[in-house]
Order: C-alpha cells, then structure tokens, then sequence
C-alpha cells in the first residue's frame, strides 16, 4: 500500500509541475541558437543586428533581388524590407514557410521593420490566424500587434475626402490610376481611420482591390491584412466584406 501511495504522489507531483508550466511549447514556440525571441527583438536598439526565426504570411514584392515580406511567430510579427533574395528563393516563400533572418532593426514613420537582411530556409510551418483587434483601434496597445495578420469587423465606410461622395482614392491625395495603392476610409465609435490596399501586396486583379473599388459611403464591412503603421495605423488589407 505505502508503494502504491508513493507511486501516486510522484505521479501527482508530475503532473502538477506540467499543470503550471503554461502552455504547450510547439515547434513554432521554439527558437534556434543565437536567435532572438520576439520579447528580445522588441526590446533591441534600433539600428542593431538582429536574427530573427518567424513563418511567411505575405510577399509583397521582388525587385532586382530584394523582397518584401510579411513574417509571424505565435508572439509576434515582423515587417522584412528589401530582403537579399533571388527570383528563385523567392518562389519558395511560400506561405508557413519557416526563414531565419538577419538584418538590422530599422523604424520609419512609426512602422518597426528588418532591413539589409538576408535569410534562410528552415523546416517548419505555421500560418497565423486572423487577430481581431477591432477593440483596440484608437488605444495605445493597438500598436503592440504592428505586422500581425489582424481583422477588423463591423467598421462604416466614411467618404475618401472632404466633400466627396467617393469610398476610394487613387493613391492618398486621388492623383494615381488603375493599378497604383488604393486609399479608403473608415469610422468606428466616431473615429476614423485611413486603410490601405497596396498595390504591390494585393494588385489590381485581385479580389479585395475589386471590392474597396465597390465600395459604397455608409457600407458596413469586416476586413481582413496585416497591421502596417505609417504616422499612426495603416493597415495593408487583404480582404473586405459587406456584411451591412
């Protein structure tokens, strides 16, 4: 009896040290020798080196070797900038893709992002989920989710300018054309925000720069993109729908 009372105490010990170690840690969780977590990377300098572990969401553009791409980990997001990248890499960027970069962590107007970086190939696969943050437009911990793939519900779709019937603008001041970013704004609780499709993200041919094109001045709509900043939020979306 007392063996069989001591096997079920060191059993309870066991699982009761699992019980407070939070939650499970995933390959996702994991970061590799000398990498950073999303915590210490936050908390570095700007203008340092940085290596960073995190999975691709979005690639926004190629150009002579350099790309431009959205990244996530489960705590956090990152902004990768004129990227050293062949053509060839580039095509296997496919989304979950797991990279290691090294790069230096840069700032402009507000948005937090990794620049001259290079990167490799690693194993692994994650795809983020939509965060709503809906609730946090217009506090200071909205800021906190910067390069996250978020959503945003129940927004109003306000005119583009001031004394305009339009919902939509070629570029931020209307002087652009088909094809270039489209520009759009939208109110909730009696403020308003200006959101973004950008063109090199999600072009002319894609669903979502057809739909804010549709858009119509007192539309209710959900959308969907990743948390950009730019004097204040910008979000870059990637899909809108009128749910009112």
């Amino acid at each position: 009896m007392k063996k069989i009372i001591s096997l079920f105490l060191v059993l309870t010990t066991v699982f009761l040290f699992a019980g407070c170690s939070g939650k499970t840690t995933t390959d996702a969780d994991v970061k590799g020798e000398g990498v950073m977590t999303y915590a210490e990377y936050i908390a570095a300098d700007l203008d340092t080196e940085v290596t960073i572990e995190a999975y691709v969401q979005a690639k926004q553009s190629w150009w002579e070797d350099k790309a431009t791409v959205y990244a996530q980990d489960k705590d956090g997001a990152y902004f990768l900038y004129n990227m050293a990248c062949s053509e060839a890499d580039y095509a296997k960027l496919e989304k979950g893709t797991k990279i290691k970069v090294t790069g230096y962590k840069s700032e402009w107007s507000g948005e937090v992002e990794i620049m001259d970086a290079t990167f490799v190939i690693e194993d692994g696969n994650y795809v983020a989920d939509a965060l709503d943050v809906t609730s946090l437009l217009g506090t200071d911990d909205l800021v906190k989710h910067q390069n996250e793939f978020v959503s945003f519900k129940g927004m109003t779709v306000e005119p583009a300018a001031e004394g305009s019937d339009a919902a939509f603008l070629y570029n931020w001041d209307g002087s652009g054309q088909e094809g270039d970013d489209l520009y759009f704004n939208v109110s909730l609780n009696g403020q308003t925000y200006t959101f973004t499709v950008e063109s090199y993200l999600c072009d002319s041919s894609t669903e979502v720069y057809s739909a804010v094109k549709n858009l119509k001045v007192g539309e209710i709509i959900d959308m969907e993109g990743f948390l950009y900043w730019y004097n204040g939020v910008n979000p870059h979306i990637t899909s809108v729908k009128v749910v009112g």
